[in-house]
């Protein structure tokens, strides 16, 4: 029975086509669905045989551990080179953009809590 190896949702293109070719060096037999015309099915890499489902979820969870280090080591060198994106920079920027972001968390948190402050509000006063 086939089962999902790898979700495909929010996966850049070219780790999903790394993903692919691993699974065909190590001769994995699997196909691959798409979110459909709607984007509502589930995109993903399908392994045919799930015989071989744990040598297959070995050799992706190597892969992945591998992107893991490298992304470290990437941001290790961005850190090193004073060139990794802080709030600070992000501000100076693009300082309206970050305005209007700092203004919707606000926003969003007085309606979330504006209740449970009325509330205790009319509870202090009784």
């Amino acid at each position: 029975m086939a089962r999902l190896l790898f979700p495909l949702r929010y996966v850049p293109e070219d780790e999903a086509e790394a993903v692919r070719r691993l699974l065909d060096e190590h001769e994995f037999d699997w196909y691959e669905t798409s979110a459909g015309n709607w984007g509502i099915s589930m995109p993903g890499i399908w392994l045919r045989d799930d015989s071989r489902l744990a040598e297959a979820q070995a050799c992706l969870n190597d892969f992945q551990a591998g992107l893991a280090t490298e992304a470290r080591e990437n941001l290790a060198r961005a850190r090193a080179a004073g060139e990794h994106e802080t709030l600070w920079r992000r501000l100076r920027r693009n300082p309206a953009g970050v305005i209007l972001g700092l203004a919707g968390i606000a926003f969003v948190l007085y309606v979330t809590l504006w209740p449970f402050l009325r509330l205790a509000q009319r509870a202090g006063a009784e």
